[in-house]
């Protein structure tokens, strides 16, 4: 039976995450997010903190949601002085992507999956996505960020993640062109993305 990868990319607040946690339980199968963190640290020998620091690295650099660094599958050795660089730990990140779907069916969660194994036939893509006043809600229920400007959280949160997406992809995170599905998490709720997803893999995959 062939491995099958769901990689789900996600507004804040619109659920994806739990969405696919939920998915993966319910598949008997694993879901990754920061946990490829721990797996690309293990994989290159990186400090994984340093994994983790990059992205708050990103989300201070000014030039971050115009530059790009788009990832082209390869990996900076060791003895070269980038190989700690913000690409190359993106790029063990992918490598990690690209092995687990390789070895097992799983569901990946952010980390621009959907890019990373473009191309490869056994991926479903999808995009969770709600209105502003149903992530706000769904952030303030979930005791997202007390005592900060949720709203303001959610916006540079989302924008960061485009920029993000953006950067290592060379594409805009929020086309529905990118994905096999853009779901609405406020129409459908959470149960109904994990069963529009199901559907649409047995009709993609019927065997």
């Amino acid at each position: 039976m062939r491995n099958i990868v769901i990689t789900i990319a996600r507004q804040y607040g619109s659920g994806g995450k739990t969405i696919g946690k939920m998915l993966a339980e319910d598949l008997g199968v694993k879901a990754y997010s920061r946990e490829i963190l721990k797996l690309a640290s293990e994989d290159s020998g990186i400090n994984e903190t340093l994994f983790n620091q990059v992205d708050e690295k990103l989300k201070n650099t000014t030039l971050f949601g115009i530059m790009r660094r788009e990832y082209k599958g390869e990996l900076i050795p060791p003895e070269s002085e980038d190989f700690i660089s913000n690409q190359n730990l993106f790029n063990y990140q992918a490598k990690v992507i690209k092995e687990l779907a390789k070895t097992e069916s799983c569901v990946i969660i952010g980390r621009c999956g959907d890019y990373v194994l473009k191309g490869n036939p056994n991926v479903i893509s999808v995009f969770v996505h709600a209105s502003p006043e149903y992530c706000l809600k769904q952030a303030i229920e979930r005791g997202a960020h007390s005592g900060r400007d949720v709203e303001k959280y959610i916006q540079k949160t989302d924008k960061y993640r485009a920029d993000y997406y953006h950067y290592y992809t060379g594409q805009v995170w929020n086309d529905a062109r990118n994905y096999d599905l853009c779901l609405n998490s406020e129409r459908l709720g959470f149960e109904g993305c994990v069963e529009a997803i199901k559907a649409y893999m047995k009709i993609r995959f019927p065997e």
